[in-house]
């Protein structure tokens, strides 16, 4: 048996059908934009030209379930990523970064002194329900057909729009200070990074996003997501096989 017929052997992966459309669940790797995951699985159907896209884009410091669909399926990207999604993360209390999260440097710090476990419970409630919101002024936020995060890196300010979003759960699952351990159920279009500032901003305090990974987007699980690097090892060695002449293979 050869080594490509082994890989094969050794992964179970359905029968795909992705010319008349695949719902495909990845596991987004840290650092991984939704892009470079699109790109990775596009680039292994080659010789196919099938249309492939996302169903709700993650940030790259994000990780977990984002939803591929290929072929016809795309029709039907709008309906996956209206669904509800369930994320858990870690914020860090007593200091502050621009983007929110890890992606650029502290630039103010808080003292925790007076920060209670009751304090941190209790200041859940106003971000619970039906809330507004202002997008990070470092996201992928469209404003004259120009990205957020460019305008930003370029040290411009740009006037935010209030959003309306729906966070039926927000649950404070681990006390560690400065650590915070969170999960969040929440409606489309919510920025976890907003809510995490906007926490720490009613504590009086600080709070960036230092670890959030998506678990759940409708009734679609993480548990039941493929690693990319398995999957397109997958795909890459079944056109090996198929195609043995295939300067691509």
């Amino acid at each position: 048996m050869t080594e490509s017929e082994n890989i094969l052997n050794t992964k179970t992966f359905p029968d795909f059908n992705f010319a008349e459309g695949e719902l495909l669940l990845i596991n987004k790797p840290y650092k991984w934009t939704s892009f470079d995951v699109v790109g990775k699985i596009r680039n292994s159907l080659k010789p196919l030209k099938l249309k492939v896209g996302h169903a709700g884009t993650l940030d790259p410091l994000a990780t977990g379930l984002l939803i591929l669909c290929t072929g016809k399926l795309t029709k039907q990207i709008d309906t996956f990523q209206a669904e509800e999604k369930e994320y858990t993360g870690t914020m860090i209390l007593g200091a502050s970064t621009p983007s929110f999260d890890m992606e650029t440097v502290v630039d103010q710090e808080y003292p925790l002194d007076g920060i209670t476990e009751e304090a941190i419970y209790a200041a859940t409630a106003p971000f619970t329900g039906d809330i507004q919101q202002y997008p990070p002024a470092h996201s992928a936020v469209k404003v004259n057909g120009e990205r957020l995060y460019v305008k930003a890196r370029r040290g411009e300010e740009t006037e935010l729009r209030l959003r309306f979003v729906s966070v039926p759960c927000f649950e404070i699952t681990r006390i560690a200070l400065p650590e915070v351990d969170f999960r969040i159920v929440c409606s489309k279009g919510t920025y976890i990074r907003s809510l995490i500032s906007d926490f720490g901003k009613h504590l009086n305090n600080g709070a960036y996003l230092s670890k959030l990974t998506r678990t759940r987007s409708g009734s679609f699980l993480l548990e039941n997501a493929f690693e990319v690097t398995d999957l397109v090892s997958y795909l890459r060695n079944k056109r090996e096989l198929a195609n043995p002449t295939d300067p691509q293979s």
